[in-house]
């Protein structure tokens, strides 16, 4: 017999629209559930029961925040944004991301709620569709985009909301953020996605290098242009053009990079021939274009032009929550193909205790440093002094959570190195290695 395409109850006689909606979910393919105004799941169809129910066991008749987020009470009371509570007070649809638990471990889930409405127009019930989001992962993961903190997650439901228009995006944020990753996310999620992801570096190119670079040149343009060369703009036909610091744009070539956005229209250097191009718009820079415009260093017509979107991302210290999901995605794919790599709870804590001024890259550098360090496979604290902290971090805090730095306590320490080594808690050897990496020992 085929596999019926919704597990239900039978609604009661006093909800007949449950039941058109119960034969509505049949012909779905996205997961979908329908909700009473008590947060009871009256039926749900085969993609929700495949995607978010357990093997076996039926998710009608249970409350949708304990099947979703294994809570006792509704996500508002839980400190989180509930659909419902929100669709109730505007009486019509309310999006939202959140992080549902799935046989899979926990994902990014885009939901939509929509309440139905009685011939009284009293709510009688909610049809609820979600979408996991698979340009980012709320677990370790060897590639992409990976964060489950609040700040991570405010940032994807904006990704998420502008990804599939054509409105430009402006990324913001310091060095180290993942901007790069953030733009591909905004491409695979658009209608795009199938189009080339072009990256034009906008740092450190001359004004003439850049036009070259972006809008191409023909044969005998300039010295050295022996050939007619296509520019990344032609590249990046049908598909997602990246201007990655464009805050280092020279101001002469933001006219020309306006009238491209403007007209989607340039030519060749070289060339009194038109060309048209065809391409959404990422742009991204950690400088202040506000206060570069304010310099005159910015044009504002450009400014305008690109920020339709803007989208400020977290620096690593405001999502905290995030470094250990992040440290064990480092090391999955540090270790691809080869040994397993793993950190002890010791160094874990250190990491989360940085204040990580070159936000994930920094992250990623000293782990990858500490690695080379790690014979037996296992990152500890020594490994992590042995791979030094880049300039402007934290020094490594002692192991009882002294706030003294090393350096000033061994000055200072009365004792004989063996019972400074005692004091806080280590090894001789260690001591010795911590010294060394201060150019003490």
């Amino acid at each position: 017999m085929p596999t019926p395409a919704v597990t239900r109850i039978e609604p009661s006689p006093s909800a007949p629209m449950v039941q058109s909606l119960i034969s509505f979910l049949e012909h779905e393919v996205q997961p979908m559930i329908v909700l009473d105004p008590d947060y009871t799941i009256l039926a749900a169809n085969v993609a929700y029961q495949r995607q978010f129910g357990s093997p076996g066991q039926p998710v009608t008749g249970h409350k949708c925040y304990r099947i979703s987020h294994h809570y006792d009470a509704p996500c508002d009371q839980a400190g989180e944004h509930c659909p419902m509570k929100k669709a109730q007070e505007l009486r019509g649809p309310d999006r939202v991301l959140h992080i549902h638990h799935t046989p899979r471990g926990p994902e990014h889930v885009a939901v939509e709620l929509r309440p139905i409405f009685d011939a009284d127009g009293s709510i009688t019930a909610y049809v609820e569709r979600l979408e996991v989001v698979r340009s980012a992962s709320a677990r370790p993961s060897e590639e992409g985009l990976v964060g489950r903190s609040a700040p991570f997650t405010r940032v994807l439901a904006a990704l998420q909301r502008v990804a599939p228009s054509m409105l430009p995006v402006l990324l913001l944020g310091e060095s180290g953020t993942g901007k790069e990753l953030f733009a591909r996310a905004v491409h695979e999620n658009s209608t795009r996605a199938t189009g080339p992801f072009v990256v034009v570096d906008c740092s450190g190119l001359t004004e003439t290098l850049f036009e070259s670079e972006l809008f191409g040149h023909e044969k005998g343009a300039f010295t050295g242009a022996t050939s007619r060369k296509p520019g990344l703009v032609d590249t990046a036909q049908d598909g997602t053009l990246f201007l990655d610091e464009i805050g280092d744009v020279p101001l002469s070539m933001q006219v020309k990079l306006l009238r491209l956005i403007e007209s989607g229209t340039y030519r060749r250097v070289g060339s009194v021939e038109t060309q048209h191009a065809n391409f959404r718009l990422v742009a991204a820079t950690h400088k202040s274009l506000e206060h570069m415009m304010a310099q005159g260093e910015f044009r504002q017509d450009l400014y305008y032009r690109i920020s339709a979107f803007p989208i400020a991302l977290p620096p690593l210290r405001a999502r905290p929550d995030d470094i250990a999901l992040l440290v064990q995605s480092f090391l999955r794919r540090a270790g691809a193909g080869k040994r397993m790599l793993t950190i002890d709870a010791e160094a874990m804590a250190q990491l989360q205790q940085r204040p990580w001024p070159g936000n994930i890259r920094e992250l990623r550098n000293v782990l990858d440093r500490a690695c080379l360090f790690a014979d037996d496979g296992v990152i500890r604290v020594e490994q992590l002094l042995a791979a030094p902290v880049e300039q402007g971090a934290a020094p490594a805090t002692p192991v009882r959570g002294d706030s003294i730095p090393l350096a000033e306590l061994h000055a200072t320490f009365g004792g004989t190195r063996k019972e400074l080594a005692a004091h806080l808690g280590l090894s001789e050897r260690t001591l010795y290695r911590r010294l060394k990496a201060l150019s003490i020992a």
